[in-house]
C-alpha cells in the first residue's frame, strides 16, 4: 500500500494568507481561482467542546487503506443537536448564499478521525461527473462546495490540509477528476486553529498529510449544493420521516435530492432575456463590503 512519507510535511510549500481579513468578495475570489477558502475559528471554544463531545460517541469504520482513517456518515440522523447544528452555521451559509445566488442544499454531514499513524488521503477531487462508486451520483451536481470543520488545530504533524491549488481550471488529461495523486511537487500545506472551516471547490485536488503526531484530528465535513445543479439521474431521496424530525431551521437544507433547474429545449433567443447578470461579472471579485 502506497502512503506518504513521514518527511512530506516538513518540506511542503505554506500558506501565508490572512484569511480573517478577507471580504465576502475576496472569499469568492479565493474558492473560485485558487479553489479553497478559509474562515478562521467560527465555532467557539465552548460549542467546538459539546461537538467533540458528541462526535465522540458515534462509531466509526476505518478506511479501506487504514484502520487510523475512520469515519461516520450521516450525521444529520444521529443525536449530536450542536454538530447539526453547523449545517446552518449563520457567517458560512450568509457566505453560500453569496457564492451560489441560490437556494442551498445540504449533500452530506460525514464525521471524519485521522488517528495518529494515518498514513494520509492520496489527493483527490469531490467532482465525480458521472457518479461513483464511493461518492455516488449525488457528486455528479455540476456545482458542490464541501465545507471541512476543524475539531483540532492542523498542525503540520496533526493532518493537515493538502491543495493543489488552481487545479479545478485545468484542461488537461492530468486534471480528469477521477484520477488520484500520491503527492504533488506544488501542493499546499492549510495549516490553521481549532474551530477553523475550510471550504473547497468540488473540482480542487486536496487530500491531507500524515499524522505523525500523538493527538487525533477530527473533522465535520459538509457538503453542500445550489438549487439549481442536481445530480446527472435520479437519487434516493432523504427519508421524509428522518427529515420531519430535524430542527425546523435545519429542514430546507434536506429538500428534494433531485432538484434542478434546467431548460433542455432552451431556444437561440429566449424572450425578455436578462442585460445584467452581477454573479458571473468579472468584477464579482472586487465588490466592496
Amino acid at each position: 500500500m502506497m502512503t506518504e512519507p513521514t518527511n512530506t510535511t516538513t518540506k511542503a510549500i505554506r500558506t501565508d494568507v490572512n484569511w480573517s481579513a478577507m471580504s465576502d468578495a475576496d472569499r469568492i475570489h479565493s474558492l473560485e481561482l485558487e479553489g479553497y477558502v478559509v474562515f478562521p475559528e467560527v465555532i467557539s471554544p465552548d460549542k467546538l467542546e459539546l461537538i467533540r463531545h458528541e462526535l465522540s460517541q458515534l462509531p466509526t469504520v476505518g478506511s479501506d487503506y487504514s484502520e487510523n482513517q475512520r469515519g461516520c456518515t450521516d450525521i444529520q440522523w444521529t443525536s449530536s443537536p450542536n454538530a447539526i447544528e453547523l449545517i446552518r452555521h449563520s457567517a458560512i451559509v450568509k457566505f453560500l448564499a453569496a457564492l451560489f445566488g441560490d437556494d442551498i442544499l445540504c449533500t452530506s454531514c460525514h464525521y471524519a478521525l485521522s488517528r495518529p499513524g494515518h498514513p494520509g488521503i492520496a489527493v483527490h477531487t469531490d467532482a465525480q461527473p458521472y457518479g461513483s462508486e464511493i461518492f455516488g451520483l449525488q457528486a455528479s451536481s455540476p456545482r458542490l462546495v464541501r465545507v471541512l470543520y476543524y475539531l483540532d488545530e492542523l498542525t503540520p504533524e496533526c493532518s493537515p490540509f493538502k491543495v493543489i491549488p488552481r487545479s479545478h481550471l485545468s484542461l488537461h488529461v492530468d486534471g480528469n477528476p477521477y484520477r488520484r495523486y500520491l503527492r504533488h511537487p506544488e501542493e499546499v500545506m492549510v495549516t490553521c486553529p481549532a474551530g477553523s472551516a475550510a471550504i473547497i471547490h468540488q473540482g480542487v485536488f486536496h487530500g491531507n498529510y500524515p499524522n505523525v503526531s500523538r493527538m487525533d484530528r477530527r473533522m465535520l465535513a459538509i457538503g453542500y449544493r445550489p438549487a439549481w445543479a442536481g445530480p446527472i439521474a435520479e437519487v434516493p431521496d432523504w427519508p421524509v420521516e428522518k427529515v420531519a424530525c430535524l430542527p425546523r431551521h435545519i429542514q430546507p437544507f434536506f429538500r428534494d435530492r433531485n432538484a434542478r433547474a434546467i431548460d433542455f429545449q432552451c431556444p437561440n433567443r429566449p424572450s425578455k432575456m436578462a442585460i445584467e447578470a452581477p454573479g458571473i461579472s468579472p468584477s464579482r471579485w472586487q465588490t466592496s463590503e
